[in-house]
């Protein structure tokens, strides 16, 4: 090793000394349900004279069925849209007028609405978040106003993103049984035809207290954080749990295939690979594979495809965090005048040669530092504070798990990729998905 190299291990080094202990510890974090079940967790920072709450309501895509998808959007939309003490605009008006903001969003697994405030206001946001929790309205006419808004939302969304597009025809067809199937925006169908009898039933089964768990992180106190919660969420009645989703997606037996046609100026190449659910034994050793194949210049796929051989445009690998077992997804863009046969294969010539000789000490090694920074810069903030130890409250099963994280991630071993490598990357485990001109004939 170099001198370079040497001090650029060591300022790595001490950058992560420095930063773990500064870093929150388990027993800084706080815990309570109240006794609708609603679980709170509370972590205390005084750095600045703001805090975060993050509502996590255990809904998503996965818990819907045909007839009814793309209700879980939906509620995201509508949770801003009135309730009984705060009518139609008037909850991102309060929250502002007290120097607040807030986002939301939707996944397969999860909807989570977020709000970012001056300490001082924290009893406001607790009155505005358990009004629209308890008693959100659905106004005949804000339904149908969101409606509209959604179905553009559908409609745009594939019109100007090819990956889009053929994201929901490959998903479709990668899982048979499970209802990652369909797009978290769900089907055109479905959303024209909801009725108002399937809003109520949804809201009342998946925003209920006992489906939720709240993350709040930053200049509070446990006492005045217990205090709120008792005032406002704790009479907020416990529902009937949801019915659990008990599909299990089949072992794909064989590869599938497809081809969509759509006016493109060069042919778009997406693999997945079915794998295991974040919370899995094999999770930290995949998420490190696909920083391998994927994350940056650097990146296994980049230096082949793009800059050594010249066949694409663009390449990124992407696994989701999720409740239920998933995809690893490979997405290509062909270069101008290259097949889509001729990337493919390039595609998989890459896969086979870390399956048949594993990575490199280094690579793996500069993949744990990416990790292990991007971990320590996220937990920098309140808001990544509350946002992960939610995350990993809901998909690794306890929060405590984060404080495990980066010790997971450092004992990864190069045979650990090797091995998750062979043991997803099969033929019989993929579904391809090419989105081309086709000329029909």
């Amino acid at each position: 090793m170099n001198l370079r190299k040497s001090m650029k291990l060591i300022i790595l080094l001490m950058l992560f000394t420095s930063l773990l202990t500064a870093q929150t510890k388990l027993e800084d974090v706080k815990a309570f349900t109240l006794k609708n079940g609603m679980k709170i967790i509370v972590l205390e920072d005084h750095s600045i004279p703001n805090a975060n709450i993050y509502i996590f309501f255990k809904v998503g895509s996965r818990n819907e069925y045909t007839g009814i998808t793309g209700l879980s959007h939906f509620f995201e939309h509508m949770m801003f849209n009135g309730a009984q003490k705060y009518g139609p605009k008037m909850y991102d008006r309060v929250m502002e007028a007290k120097g607040g903001s807030n986002n939301a969003y939707t996944s397969e697994n999860l909807t989570v609405y977020t709000d970012f405030f001056p300490s001082s206001a924290m009893e406001v946001i607790f009155d505005l978040e358990a009004d629209r929790i308890a008693h959100l309205a659905l106004d005949d006419k804000m339904v149908e106003s969101e409606r509209g808004v959604i179905l553009a939302e559908r409609i745009t969304g594939m019109e100007n993103s090819n990956f889009e597009f053929l994201y929901e025809q490959v998903k479709g067809s990668a899982f048979l049984v499970h209802p990652y199937r369909w797009d978290v925006i769900g089907y055109e169908s479905d959303i024209r035809n909801w009725q108002k009898s399937d809003l109520q039933t949804y809201f009342d089964a998946y925003y209920a207290p006992n489906n939720a768990v709240v993350v709040i992180a930053g200049d509070v106190t446990l006492e005045k954080v217990k205090e709120l919660t008792l005032k406002y969420f704790e009479p907020i009645p416990a529902r009937t749990p949801p019915r659990p989703v008990h599909s299990r997606e089949p072992e794909q037996m064989g590869e599938k295939r497809m081809y969509v046609n759509r006016n493109v100026s060069s042919p778009n190449v997406l693999v997945v690979f079915h794998v295991p659910q974040t919370g899995s034994p094999d999770y930290y050793a995949l998420d490190m594979l696909d920083s391998i194949l994927g994350d940056g210049k650097s990146s296994r796929l980049y230096k082949a495809l793009i800059d050594e051989k010249q066949l694409a445009v663009s390449v990124f690998t992407y696994i989701p965090q999720s409740l239920d077992p998933h995809l690893f997804h490979i997405s290509a863009i062909c270069a101008q005048d290259v097949s889509e046969d001729i990337l493919e294969k390039a595609i998989y010539e890459e896969l086979d040669k870390i399956i048949k000789d594993g990575v490199t000490e280094q690579e793996l090694q500069k993949v744990k530092n990416r990790k292990l920074v991007g971990f320590y810069h996220a937990m920098e903030t309140i808001n990544g504070k509350a946002d992960t130890i939610g995350s990993y409250e809901i998909y690794f099963g306890g929060y405590e798990k984060l404080f495990n994280a980066p010790a997971e991630y450092r004992k990864v071993t190069a045979e650990d990729i090797k091995r998750v490598a062979a043991t997803y990357f099969k033929k019989s485990n993929r579904t391809v998905g090419i989105l081309k001109n086709i000329e029909e004939k």
